[in-house]
């Protein structure tokens, strides 16, 4: 009785410290593993395999975070979304849905963190020179990362979570959460179009304003783009067919960096310390408490119950992994939640074994993960880097103005997606 109630009183401390930004996230966790294993919830050995299991995570992190930090050093993102702007010749629908499928397609196969970082500035730079509110610029920028990281294995790190718990490969996401994705931003662009650009009209002076920006001057290094484009290219190819080579995202992804990083001569130490370490050991800390509360049996407590709740019914399963996963990710956060969710799901797939469409339970989870992410601020680390980004840029967000506009996306994606898992799964 003490360790299980230790135990939880350490793991809802921790997402205290989380929500309420008194400790760094990545602290917060290190502190709820290590003081689990400090009072014996579980030992050394359990606490460096929880790491060990999930190495794979944190390598193809670490590989992506390498060449996205050499990539974004050439400012071909600022180059793109200024050519964007300018192709839509400033009219701010056009110009938004543009921004919005470009983050998303990024999210998808970049770190949502990095991508917004970079769009962020660049949206708030247009709306201003338009004077329009950049508030729908960037909110809907945060909701499309949030949803393009969605329809790929590598596009959030719920996701990379997801597919090492379920043994799922980069295809099998691409092919069951990408419909979803794309479903997705068209109830986004349909909500922002209706409730914020229906009556919006941009003088022609602002207009021309934007045409004569000059693109060329955010390009720093053709020549480094030119290798890092062709890299990063060969590693995606790499990623599309691992399920025939078998090669391991983690090799493939770190493979990739490193040659990058030879072959644009970057220093070593420039590399590493653009590496994000602080979401690295949040996982890790994160990973130990997931054991831990593996070890108290809570996990196998609520999926017997879930089991029980559902009765038997598949398509009741569903809906019930959809909507808890988006409750949780709005208090404790996407990735907390797909960690612990996860061993949840991998305790109720034994009573639907002879389900055809098993999986079912995963894009359950992942749906509820990434489309819950969009419901407030703590929901998803985008979401919190995001809001930092633009109140530096001048852009002021908080909890309850982020809630009015992220709980309603989310809740309307969060059915439709209810309904596409029992058309297509149950």
């Amino acid at each position: 009785m003490f360790y299980l109630i230790s135990g939880m009183l350490i793991f809802i401390l921790t997402f205290y410290l989380i929500i309420t930004e008194k400790v760094p996230s990545a602290w917060a966790t290190m502190l709820g593993g290590l003081i689990m294993s400090l009072i014996g919830i579980l030992n050394e050995e359990e606490a460096l395999k929880a790491v060990y299991e999930r190495l794979e995570i944190l390598l193809l992190l670490i590989g992506m975070m390498m060449m996205v930090y050499i990539i974004s050093e050439t400012g071909v993102f600022q180059w793109f979304a200024i050519k964007v702007a300018q192709f839509t010749k400033g009219e701010p629908f056009r110009l938004i849905v543009m921004l919005s499928i470009i983050t998303a397609l990024c999210s998808a196969f970049l770190d949502n963190v990095t991508t917004i970082l970079l769009m962020c500035p660049i949206s708030i730079l247009l709306a201003n020179e338009l004077r329009i509110d950049p508030f729908p610029f960037v909110m809907t920028e945060i909701m499309s990362a949030n949803i393009g990281g969605l329809s790929t294995l590598i596009g959030d790190p719920t996701q990379l979570i997801i597919g090492s718990e379920g043994g799922l490969g980069f295809n099998e996401f691409l092919l069951n959460t990408a419909p979803m994705a794309i479903i997705s931003m068209i109830i986004l662009l349909g909500n922002v179009y209706f409730f914020y650009f229906r009556k919006v009209h941009i003088s022609r002076d602002l207009k021309v304003r934007i045409m004569e920006m000059d693109s060329s001057r955010s390009l720093k290094d053709k020549k480094v783009l030119k290798i890092s484009m062709t890299i990063f290219l060969l590693v995606l190819i790499g990623f599309i067919l691992n399920n025939f080579i078998n090669k391991g995202l983690a090799i493939i992804s770190l493979s990739g960096a490193i040659f990058l990083v030879v072959l644009t001569k970057k220093e070593p130490k420039e590399i590493l310390e653009n590496v994000e370490w602080e979401t690295l050991f949040f996982f890790i800390g994160l990973f130990m408490m997931i054991t831990g509360v593996e070890n108290l049996h809570i996990i196998d407590f609520i999926g017997n119950k879930l089991i029980k709740l559902t009765e038997g019914s598949f398509g009741l399963a569903l809906i019930s992994i959809t909507w808890i996963s988006g409750f949780f990710t709005s208090i404790i956060g996407n990735v907390a939640n797909a960690a612990t969710i996860s061993k949840i799901v991998n305790v109720m797939l034994p009573a639907f074994q002879d389900e055809t469409n098993i999986k079912g339970l995963w894009w359950a989870l992942s749906f509820g993960s990434c489309l819950g992410g969009n419901m407030t601020m703590l929901a998803s680390a985008t979401n919190v880097v995001a809001v930092t980004a633009s109140k530096k840029a001048g852009c002021k967000i908080d909890f309850v103005k982020f809630l009015k506009f992220g709980a309603s996306i989310s809740v309307q994606t969060l059915v439709i997606a209810t309904i596409y898992l029992l058309v297509r799964y149950n």
